[in-house]
């Protein structure tokens, strides 16, 4: 109410919703959007939808596949640290290299971007990442939304969710029928946690263990638990790819919450078991600080985290080496982690 004692008229940005820096927002982000785009891309940012052109003729029966995921709780570690240039790049890999275990080739994405307080810095800084994400998964940013929610979020905090949309030939899709006794099973490593377990790790090592975020990671360390818990997800889709142009893969498993167990099973027909040697393969010392601060048992571990592999293919026995060197030039250190044996459609461990 004015000194006059006349009502003053209510606007938007009254009510916490600022418009201008909205529109601020969306222009310092059109260059890393438009970075990201394929040929197929029609148009540009600001339309009411994105528009991809699909080249149907590379394919006799297409098959679009789609994914959804968000970044968890990994966004309050970015939040606490105010680094939100890399998470955009987690949120990429949780939803293009689920895809990609159907055989798809990433085609396009986009992001929802839900903040408390639109903050044109914050919103560039969580694009770069997304963009960047993209960028390295090969498919384009065409769309997306920030929604400013004043009330239902405080300022500074923010939620990240996307969607990818990718396509393989029907008859080239990945799936458990095409898993027999005899296969390989082939890991490639993760160095952090990825986007999974972080409501355990966080009550672990910040809770119950004390730590501060700038601390080192672990005694010796010269990084902080910040940088270790922060450390952006390997995109594994464009290796993947490079695997099905070398060699006839039977199946992939994408290592995400649940671990190997809650994951590795999906990709296994009801007639056989995968076996596998976890001494094939070192943990980041992440996780064993995390298991020695919480007491953790190792099935809980297993369940949990990704224990230092975040993607597995299955493929024959014949095909191990030239799909090893395929992965390793793609510049995964891959290793042979088990086999297949015939069974009831589960993990087993050696």
């Amino acid at each position: 109410m004015s000194e006059d004692g006349v009502e003053r008229a209510s606007t938007y940005k009254d009510a916490g919703v600022d418009i201008a820096a909205g529109e601020d927002a969306v222009e310092r982000i059109r260059a890393k959007v438009r970075s990201t785009f394929r040929p197929e891309v029609i148009g540009d940012i600001g339309g009411f939808g994105g528009l991809f052109s699909f080249a149907g003729h590379r394919y006799v029966h297409p098959v679009l596949v789609s994914s959804t995921d968000g970044v968890g709780t990994k966004a309050l570690i970015a939040q606490a640290t105010g680094r939100f240039e890399t998470i955009g790049v987690d949120l990429v890999a949780m939803c293009v290299d689920d895809i990609v275990c159907a055989g798809a080739e990433p085609l396009f994405f986009l992001d929802y971007i839900e903040v408390g307080t639109l903050d044109p810095d914050h919103i560039e800084q969580l694009v770069e990442g997304v963009a960047e994400g993209c960028r390295q998964a090969g498919c384009a940013l065409i769309g997306g939304e920030m929604a400013e929610h004043p009330g239902a979020m405080e300022p500074g905090e923010f939620d990240l969710v996307g969607f990818a949309v990718g396509v393989v030939e029907r008859d080239l899709m990945l799936g458990p029928e095409r898993v027999h006794p005899g296969d390989v099973v082939i890991g490639l490593p993760s160095p952090g946690l990825r986007s999974n377990g972080y409501s355990l790790a966080r009550k672990v090592l910040l809770d119950q263990g004390g730590r501060r975020l700038d601390d080192p990671a672990f005694e010796g360390a010269r990084h902080s638990l910040a940088d270790e818990l922060l450390e952006p997800s390997v995109i594994y889709a464009p290796a993947i790819r490079a695997l099905l142009d070398a060699v006839d893969v039977h199946a992939i498993a994408h290592v995400t919450g649940g671990g190997l167990p809650g994951n590795l099973p999906r990709s296994l027909p009801k007639g056989c078991d995968a076996v596998v040697d976890e001494s094939a393969w070192e943990a980041p010392r992440i996780f064993g600080e995390i298991q020695r601060l919480g007491a953790i048992g190792d099935d809980e571990m297993r369940k949990v985290f990704n224990l230092g592999l975040g993607m597995v293919a299955i493929v024959a026995r014949e095909d191990l080496y030239r799909a090893l060197d395929t992965l390793r030039a793609a510049g995964h250190r891959a290793v042979e982690i088990g086999h297949v044996e015939r069974g009831h459609g589960t993990l087993r461990y050696a």
